[in-house]
């Protein structure tokens, strides 16, 4: 076969001129489907967050005898984290990689070595294995889990939009339980708001409620670039709305908490924002207890209550006094490994004063009188002290430490960068500076502490994700 061309003279300015011109741009030309294996892989990527949704949202599921010793067995939102860490382990040992770096590695590892420490040392190691396996799952795995399958903003947008739908459910049976009269007994009312978890888990609704009212905060403060215009004036309704809730389950530590980590997402907005967002606080604020009434008389004395302890304080504060120093008193009877996990319970009444009662009192929300036992020191800075000593002390709360300092950097870097997924950041900071502040008051205990590692989780995610890589939704 012959072939002919054509050779056309070429004169130098035009082979000057070609040379000279630059060429133009290759065109990228996509493989057939490549947009939809994008759209796929999100997809799949959102279809992985399932199990640790369900995580949260099966808390909102009444459960008999909820926070109580006789409610036996594991809540189904245990069940669901157990089932997210597998799903997680399965997908890292298919695609063989290293998804961590060393410094988020050797925390995980402090920690373990500190709950192992103190499992062995105890008084009784197989009586302490349980407390192995709890502190594992809600300090390690789940917090690993969501690190991991989190794969960019929308899928953290998803689960934080999963703790507000929770707050909400759970608010708006506390908000009814307040007005109706069908709450938790409090000061001879029964009128505290508790929502599906009943009065053995007096707190379980206060965290759900701030879980999700300072996931909503930031979205009502500086909504993304991006966003629908309905989103801003949904969040102020949402914020509002678990604002109520949070008042009328009447908890000292967790109005102090979301004040401090409201506080924080507020100033970190930038100048302007905080200012005119600390005025609308105000004035919400104001209208709902002042105007309103929204359970004003209860919520006064129990914000007095928070100043006057030291002067007149009540049963429940005496006790909780007497718990923190028996604590104390472990640590230094073995400062370096404390008593060992689930411990306390034991060597209570050896290190407690004579002040402390054998229980406190609950009923109501439609459980009869009960008498329950108090089975820790309510601080769980002070718990960790006692059972695990220095050393457990030194490798969690350390873990718990590193989390926040390194979220509030990565949120002032993204700041910096103009990322896109501030709001991220902003919802972090905030869950991680209430769980902070919250554990002063409190320790775990109950359905809801799986949720401890679900909110450590994210503020981990934000603290070892790029901002320009969270920044992809």
């Amino acid at each position: 076969m012959t072939t002919h061309t054509t050779d056309a003279p070429v004169t130098p300015a035009a082979s000057h001129a070609s040379a000279a011109a630059p060429a133009p741009p290759a065109k990228t030309v996509q493989p057939p489907g490549a947009g939809s294996a994008r759209l796929s892989s999100g997809a799949l990527d959102l279809w992985t967050l399932l199990p640790l949704v369900a995580t949260v949202l099966l808390l909102a599921l009444p459960v008999r005898g909820a926070g109580t010793p006789d409610s036996g067995g594991a809540h189904p939102a245990d069940l669901a984290s157990g089932v997210a860490v597998l799903c997680c382990l399965g997908r890292l040992l298919a695609r063989r990689v290293r998804p961590l770096p060393a410094g988020a590695v050797l925390v995980a590892a402090l920690a373990v070595t500190g709950f192992a420490v103190a499992t062995v040392t105890a008084s009784d190691p197989v009586a302490a294995l349980p407390g192995f396996v709890r502190y594992l799952q809600i300090f390690v795995l789940v917090p690993l889990a969501v690190c991991l399958t989190v794969r960019d903003a929308r899928g953290f947008r998803l689960l934080t939009a999963a703790l507000v739908l929770l707050a909400l459910v759970q608010g708006f049976v506390g908000i009814r339980q307040f007005a109706t009269g069908t709450g938790a007994s409090y000061m001879g009312e029964e009128v505290r708001a508790v929502g599906t978890f009943g009065p053995g888990d007096i707190m379980g609704m206060a965290t759900v409620v701030a879980y999700g009212l300072l996931a909503a905060v930031p979205y009502a403060l500086c909504p993304p670039a991006s966003a629908r215009r309905w989103l801003r004036p949904c969040a102020l309704a949402v914020t509002v709305g678990l604002l109520v809730a949070l008042a009328v389950s009447f908890s000292r530590g967790s109005w102090i908490a979301a004040a401090v980590a409201a506080l924080t997402v507020v100033v970190l907005t930038g100048r302007r924002t905080a200012t005119r967002s600390l005025l609308i606080l105000g004035a919400l604020s104001v209208v709902l207890v002042g105007g309103f009434g929204v359970g004003s008389d209860m919520v006064r004395e129990r914000l007095s209550s928070v100043t006057d302890v030291a002067r007149a304080p009540d049963r429940s504060v005496n006790d909780r006094y007497a718990l923190w120093e028996a604590a104390g008193s472990m640590w230094r009877e073995r400062p370096a490994t404390g008593v060992g996990l689930k411990g306390f319970p034991e060597f209570r009444d050896g290190h407690a004063s004579v002040g402390l009662s054998s229980g406190s009192d609950t009923e109501g929300a439609g459980q009869e009188f009960r008498r329950q036992s108090l089975l820790s020191p309510h601080n769980m800075y002070l718990l960790v002290l006692g059972e695990q000593g220095l050393i457990g002390f030194v490798t969690v709360v350390g873990g718990w430490l590193a989390v926040l300092v390194a979220s509030v950097r990565a949120l002032f870097l993204a700041r910096r960068r103009r990322a896109g997924a501030v709001d991220c950041g902003l919802v972090a900071v905030g869950l991680v500076v209430w769980q902070t502040v919250d554990f002063l008051y409190s320790d775990i205990g109950g359905p809801t502490t799986v949720l401890t590692g679900v909110v450590l989780g994210l503020g981990a995610w934000w603290a070892l994700t790029a901002p320009e890589k969270a920044a992809g939704a």
